[in-house]
């Protein structure tokens, strides 16, 4: 049961959708909000002279910056959650951002985080290094909220059997639930057997949803592709599945399907870890 959700903002304008996809998604689920901006200790120490003879800029102009980058983030989003009847607490706190985030995430029930950040006009095919850190080291639940993102609407569970599918379908039965939104099922398998196994097995674990499920499959195709093209042909808001698919080696490397859907998906993407 999530009772709290953790949403880390770099203060971005593309941080910003993070910011209103968890303020909706606390007052939806009637739960708190808390809030962190981290001051990277690699912008926050001064820089060294490495003896070419160049000037290092001033230290205590940079820090102020941040700091005031970093309060100002944290007016909007209070003002942002009051406004939607959320209760919010902001911190500020100085480090390593993915350490630190996953570290006052063990208390929350959800993480959100932006995946382009302040550098979103630079995207390439890799998501920014702070995501994957999270994404590699924490044990919660979290969604990964692109630039653009459509707001909260329908849910798409991307199952597969796997472990990490299962408990992305405990997840998708707590959200359905408690949102009243549609849930659509997508299982990509080339054996029609097997997609068949996997959608009674997707139905059983779906059955405390109370409404009915809609369902798609396909066989052709990159499975990452499918699943994104599954989400917008739906219409959904929100796409959730495992970070962890069949073949994972290790679970300290996110699975190669999950990895594809977080960096090209324009619809939110939650991973269940």
């Amino acid at each position: 049961m999530i009772e709290t959700i953790l949403v880390a903002t770099d203060g971005s304008e593309a941080a910003a959708d993070a910011e209103a996809f968890a303020t909706a998604l606390a007052a939806r689920l009637k739960v708190r909000l808390q809030a962190i901006f981290v001051l990277e200790d690699r912008y926050m120490h001064p820089r060294r002279d490495e003896g070419l003879g160049v000037p290092t800029p001033p230290h205590e102009a940079v820090a102020e910056y941040l700091k005031a980058r970093a309060d100002a983030a944290g007016r909007r989003l209070r003002e942002r959650a009051g406004s939607a009847g959320v209760e919010i607490a902001c911190e500020i706190v100085q480090g390593v951002a993915d350490d630190l985030i996953v570290e006052r995430g063990r208390s929350a029930g959800l993480l959100v985080l932006g995946r382009d950040g302040e550098n979103a006009r630079f995207h390439t095919a890799l998501i920014g290094s702070t995501v994957d850190g999270v994404l590699r080291k924490t044990s919660k639940p979290v969604i990964v909220v692109p630039s653009g993102a459509p707001r909260l609407g329908s849910i798409l569970l991307a199952f597969d059997g796997s472990p990490g599918s299962r408990l992305a379908a405990n997840l998708t039965v707590d959200l359905g639930r408690r949102l009243e939104v549609p849930v659509h099922v997508f299982v990509d398998s080339k054996d029609k057997g097997r997609a068949v196994a996997r959608f009674e097995e997707a139905r059983r674990r779906l059955a405390g949803l109370g409404t009915p499920i809609r369902e798609a499959s396909s066989t052709l195709g990159r499975p990452d592709v499918k699943i994104i093209d599954a989400a917008r042909d739906a219409d959904v808001g929100l796409i959730i599945m495992g970070a962890f698919g069949r073949s994972r080696i290790t679970e300290y490397f996110l699975g190669s399907n999950s990895a594809a859907v977080v960096r090209n998906s324009p619809i939110a993407v939650l991973l269940a870890h």
